[in-house]
């Protein structure tokens, strides 16, 4: 865009220069002024280029930081779901656990009871002779 604004106003003084010798000063000033016009359309255009790509490069920044939020949400997501199953396998251990404890606990209390049992029948036999 600065060499084409150095070529315009290179232009511009060169037809300055020829329109002040000449006898057509006034054919030259359009031709300049033409010109001028012209540049400054062609400036205009690439600043409309250059506004357009900032443009669609802030909205490709968009869409990429959409996609990496979605990708993290998507990751967190899944590290609460392998939470949540490893808490509900702990969850079930931890009950089958405690089945098996009570289980046993109540053997050993039936156990318990059936010596008790026995004892005292053995101390009302002795209790008899």
């Amino acid at each position: 865009m600065n060499s084409r604004f150095l070529i315009v106003l290179t232009a511009l003084a060169a037809a300055t220069t020829l329109a002040a010798c000449g006898q057509d000063a006034s054919k030259a000033a359009a031709d300049a002024k033409k010109t001028a016009s012209e540049a400054a359309d062609k400036a205009k255009e690439a600043a409309s280029k250059a506004a357009e790509a900032t443009k669609e490069a802030a909205k490709e920044a968009t869409d990429a930081t959409k996609e990496a939020a979605a990708k993290e949400a998507d990751a967190t997501k899944d590290a609460a779901n392998k939470a949540a199953d490893a808490t509900k396998e702990a969850a079930d251990k931890a009950a089958e656990a405690t089945k098996e404890a009570a289980s046993k606990a109540a053997e050993a209390t039936k156990e318990a009871a059936t010596a008790t049992k026995d004892a005292a029948n053995k101390a009302v036999e002795k209790a008899k002779q």
